[in-house]
């Protein structure tokens, strides 16, 4: 078995002068950085008064599940002779709120548009998004389901 250590920093970058002295005296904007990468800006869902502009950890949530699904396909995709010449991807994602102010992810549904090279390719191309999903690093992490509604054309 092999192990894989990531790491990530994060820096709360919404401090508005008097710290978090009340709900409404700071933001929620935060920048996370990796070593040689570019900063990836964040906040909350403007729903818990973050800033729209940023991404949300709700949104990087279901890019890491929709591109791990992706990249695992794209694999399985080569290996299987199948040419995928264009890939994209809507993600849908559903969390609930509970009364505590808590809440969870409860499904996430993943709508990948795939173009192959040739009508031969097509049915094996839908075939591999199980076997992508079964692979996927991500999805393999979550307590929830992640469905996925696939199209595949020439």
């Amino acid at each position: 078995m092999k192990t894989h250590q990531y790491n990530t920093s994060l820096k709360w970058t919404g401090n508005t002068g008097n710290g978090t002295k009340n709900y409404a005296s700071y933001t929620r904007d935060y920048d996370i950085t990796a070593i040689g990468k570019p900063v990836l800006k964040g906040s909350s869902d403007p729903a818990f008064r973050g800033n729209s502009s940023r991404y949300n950890p709700e949104e990087m949530l279901l890019a890491s599940l929709s591109s791990c699904h992706m990249l695992w396909y794209l694999h399985l995709c080569s290996e299987a002779g199948v040419i995928v010449v264009s890939y994209t991807d809507e993600a849908y994602g559903e969390m609930e709120e509970t009364v505590n102010g808590s809440g969870r992810f409860t499904k996430v549904i993943l709508r990948p548009n795939v173009v192959v090279q040739t009508e031969s390719m097509k049915e094996k191309a839908d075939e591999l998004h199980k076997k992508a999903n079964e692979m996927c690093f991500i999805a393999n992490s979550c307590n929830f389901p992640v469905y996925h509604e696939p199209q595949s054309r020439i």
